[in-house]
């Protein structure tokens, strides 16, 4: 984590603030900046081109294996459902109730519907991970590829008995 008071302007005077930066991750707009610039984020570019790397397979190929994945994450928890993923975390629906909350610009209170909201909740492993209690695994070597083996020879026909007289 970079401390607050060594992050110093970046010159991206330009840079457009997203509408909302969640400040419990980011305590200020410069540290999302530093973030950003610093390379702490990955895209869905980025993590596809991991997949391919890490499994061999062609880019298309993971980011057919990345949407299929989601899709069905997805699914799931528009069913209503949770997709528990041993050691990583567990996708779930958490539901919220209905509550008094107020117009921040006018101050008038105003309602909140109820609604269902995703959710994620980071399994052991991955907290271990985070914490720097646990390494990263590295990724699996590829298996040298194995020579086919010659197909069968196709077996000649069954002899009909002959027939006694």
């Amino acid at each position: 984590m970079v401390r607050e008071d060594r992050i110093k302007p970046i010159g991206v005077e330009n840079f457009v603030l997203p509408s909302r930066i969640n400040t419990r991750y980011f305590r200020s707009a410069n540290s999302f900046i530093h973030s950003i610039i610093e390379g702490s984020f990955m895209n869905k570019t980025e993590l596809i081109d991991a997949i391919a790397a890490g499994s061999g397979l062609s880019k298309a190929d993971a980011d057919k294996a990345l949407k299929a994945t989601l899709d069905s994450i997805t699914r799931e928890i528009a069913k209503g459902g949770s997709v528990a993923l041993i050691g990583f975390g567990t996708f779930s629906v958490s539901k919220r109730s209905a509550r008094k909350g107020k117009n921040p610009r006018t101050g008038a209170a105003i309602k909140i519907a109820a609604s269902k909201v995703p959710k994620f909740k980071a399994g052991a492993g991955l907290k271990a991970i985070a914490n720097g209690e646990k390494k990263v695994a590295a990724p699996a070597k590829k298996a040298a590829p194995t020579k086919k083996a010659a197909p069968a020879a196709k077996a000649a026909p069954a002899k009909k008995a002959a027939k006694k007289k």
